[in-house]
């Protein structure tokens, strides 16, 4: 047999004449297989990676080329990588983080963000949406698309955009000296020409989509937490701009009118929407737009509000009262039949435990696949990447997560992934 070897050079010259190298396949044998795309699994599958794509998908266990790799998962039940359409890398709840946000560095808040990220790929999420940040979050990205850090896929925001005083200015519980006069550049806006603005700031900064508040919010130190705080036309503004720039919009909402402004300027997707009555859902349903609930966010900051001093006074209340009713609106939503995509709002929470989500989403009524189809086909459907995420299928990036048990039966068994696959390079098995 000849062997046949090649200088980096020579391998340059033959991809950049079209001559093709054989990338090592690896063959999934899959004991059941949910695809995304068929209601229930199927048994005895082999899907077929070569490099970072899906290159068939076969029934029975296809013995291998010569070369190839097996990766044995013939006792596992094997999905798409799953995807959390709002998390936040840069923050993990904690006593302390109120007096962090003035005492920690960006280097400080860039090292812990690579830990809450490769903690949320282990927990097979392989992509997600990193709803607001200081900006880290781009660099975030960055450095897990170059392969110097892991984590999941990044869709980020950068800096969300807020009204001054709203929920997202970042000076909000600051004392007098200190709060000065935050404007586009730092994601707080007034008026439609700011806001336009303040768009263009985070295209500018490297963001893959731009976030808002339209309401109060809970964990503001601002006082409340569901009044509406742009106008329709500041939000027509932020909408507009960011499609001729590409960009879709993500909205922060818990009071019905800031949603019902939001949806009608032509929002991609409602965040958390805690108070959302049925003249919004209905809104919603007209105009295609997308809810992300995020209940486990929900119960957990009621939880963490009862204990003491765990929240600054003015956020305790609203924790109180906002959070445990994110649930029972989930469960109106689905069955009102609004677009749902899987989202927690992890950093509200401890990073890491997003598949917790699928349990309250199940307890609130939805059926277990549609649980598992918002955390891959819908939510690649939200992202505009359906053509590369979210089904097993020929073409689509090799991403798969592998649990013991069948989640159709016990949803639970979702929070105990066991095997994490990203691009066809495997994180955990």
């Amino acid at each position: 047999m000849k062997k046949y070897f090649y200088s980096i050079a020579t391998l340059a010259l033959m991809a950049f004449s079209g001559v093709e190298t054989m990338a090592q396949r690896t063959y999934l044998h899959c004991g059941q297989l949910i695809d995304g795309i068929k209601d229930k699994p199927q048994s005895e599958m082999t899907v077929i990676i070569e490099g970072n794509q899906i290159v068939g998908v076969e029934k029975g266990y296809t013995s291998p080329a010569a070369g190839a790799k097996i990766i044995d998962l013939k006792n596992r039940t094997v999905m798409p990588g799953f995807m959390d359409m709002h998390v936040h890398f840069e923050s993990e709840t904690s006593p302390t983080a109120y007096a962090e946000a003035l005492s920690l560095n960006q280097a400080t808040i860039a090292f812990r963000s690579i830990s809450y990220a490769e903690k949320t790929l282990m927990a097979g999420f392989t992509t997600v949406r990193d709803l607001g940040g200081s900006g880290v979050n781009v660099q975030l990205r960055n450095a897990i698309n170059q392969g110097m850090v892991k984590g999941p896929r990044m869709f980020v925001v950068g800096k969300a955009i807020s009204a001054t005083g709203g929920h997202m200015d970042p000076t909000n519980g600051y004392r007098a000296d200190l709060q000065g006069d935050p404007g586009p550049a730092q994601g707080v806006a007034n008026g439609p020409d700011e806001c336009r603005k303040a768009v263009r700031y985070q295209y500018k900064n490297g963001a893959d989509l731009i976030k808002i508040a339209s309401t109060g919010g809970v964990l503001s130190v601002a006082k409340d937490g569901s009044a509406p705080q742009f106008s329709e036309e500041e939000i027509r503004a932020i909408v507009e701009t960011a499609r001729d720039l590409g960009l879709k919009v993500a909205v922060h909402a818990h009071g019905a009118e800031g949603m019902k402004r939001a949806v009608r300027a032509g929002v991609t997707s409602v965040e958390h929407g805690t108070l959302m009555d049925e003249e919004t859902m209905n809104l919603m349903k007209k105009n295609g737009t997308w809810f992300v609930p995020t209940i486990t966010a929900g119960k957990s900051v009621a939880d963490s509000a009862k204990i003491k001093g765990y929240y600054p006074p003015l956020v305790t209340p609203k924790a109180l009262a906002i959070g445990p009713q994110l649930q029972g609106t989930f469960g109106k939503a689905y069955k009102k039949g609004v677009k749902i995509a899987f989202g927690t709002d992890a950093g509200v929470f401890m990073h890491g435990k997003n598949a917790k989500e699928f349990e309250y989403m199940v307890e609130a009524g939805m059926p277990a696949m549609e649980a598992i189809k918002a955390a891959t086909v819908s939510a690649a459907e939200l992202l505009g990447m359906s053509d590369k995420l979210g089904t097993v299928e020929k073409g689509k990036f090799a991403d798969f997560v592998a649990v013991s048990g069948n989640p159709l039966q016990d949803i639970k068994v979702l929070q105990q992934v066991n095997f994490v696959m990203k691009d066809g390079v495997v994180y955990k098995q």
